[in-house]
């Protein structure tokens, strides 16, 4: 999904600082002994864009995972969300997916 997301971004010509923008994963698996199965999936951007990108890249966050293979390929059979710290110019925002809560710790 990130790989999706950054594309996104250079589609809509948004710089974005490369080294201070992180994707965390955690996933919650279930299961006993040898058999288990992954039930959900949350990623967890962090980014840094230029503030008149702000619109532009919130529009590419929305719609990055309908353009994600892998997502689309696991979407029936695995729970999977998103969320964003964007700081963009001078404004931090977080944004999570809609409809979606994040996972708890």
């Amino acid at each position: 999904m990130y790989g999706t997301l950054r594309g996104a971004l250079a589609g809509r010509k948004i710089a974005f600082d490369r080294d201070a923008s992180t994707a965390t994963v955690e996933g919650r698996i279930a299961g006993i002994g040898k058999t288990i199965r992954i039930e959900a999936i949350h990623v967890h951007y962090d980014l840094a864009v230029p503030g008149e990108a702000r619109e532009a890249t919130e529009r590419a966050l929305a719609a990055h995972p309908q353009g994600c293979p892998a997502h689309q390929s696991v979407k029936n059979a695995i729970h999977i969300t998103w969320s964003a710290s964007l700081r963009a110019g001078d404004q931090v925002l977080s944004i999570k997916e809609e409809g979606h809560e994040s996972p708890s710790a």
